[in-house]
């Protein structure tokens, strides 16, 4: 089995952005993602939850979901979706594949936001093709940085619309 770590980050409020996105707003897309992905990447069709808990105070702490990609409509993925308010959101999938979501600062305090993925690949041989793992190092990395920037967009026009 193949594992594929990789990272992107990415601005939330580049110069020029408008309107500037709060980390309360922030933090609101990324939950409003959970439920609604298909809403922030493209390469998801539909998002159903399937269950959900709450802590004492009754905020969510962890959400079940199945998603469906447009490379695999017959194939819906199962994700549980761990919140860490108001910083991260970890979606674990059954194969052990894993993303995380961050909201964080750089060093000179503008906000960030960065995917974190372990894409396992059980079809592919470690001692397999070094340009099979290249082309999906490559087609990953594309799909992390459309994630990211996609995902911040549309909190921005979410916020835009009133809905956030």
């Amino acid at each position: 089995m193949v594992i594929i770590n990789l990272a992107y980050t990415a601005p939330i409020n580049p110069t020029g952005a408008t309107p500037s996105l709060t980390p309360a707003q922030t933090w609101a897309g990324l939950q409003r993602k959970v439920r609604r992905a298909h809403e922030f990447v493209p390469l998801i069709t539909s998002c159903t939850v399937l269950s959900e808990s709450e802590d004492s105070g009754g905020k969510p702490t962890t959400v079940v979901r199945e998603v469906v990609f447009q490379s695999q409509p017959d194939k819906p993925v199962r994700e549980e979706c761990v919140y860490y308010p108001s910083t991260r959101v970890d979606f674990r999938q059954d194969d052990g594949s894993t993303i995380s979501n961050v909201v964080s600062r750089d060093a000179a305090g503008n906000l960030v936001m960065t995917y974190v993925f372990e894409w396992r690949h059980p079809e592919v041989s470690e001692e397999g093709d070094a340009d099979e793992v290249e082309k999906l190092r490559e087609s990953h990395w594309k799909t992390a940085r459309m994630a990211v920037e996609g995902s911040i967009n549309t909190i921005r026009r979410l916020v835009k619309d009133g809905e956030i």
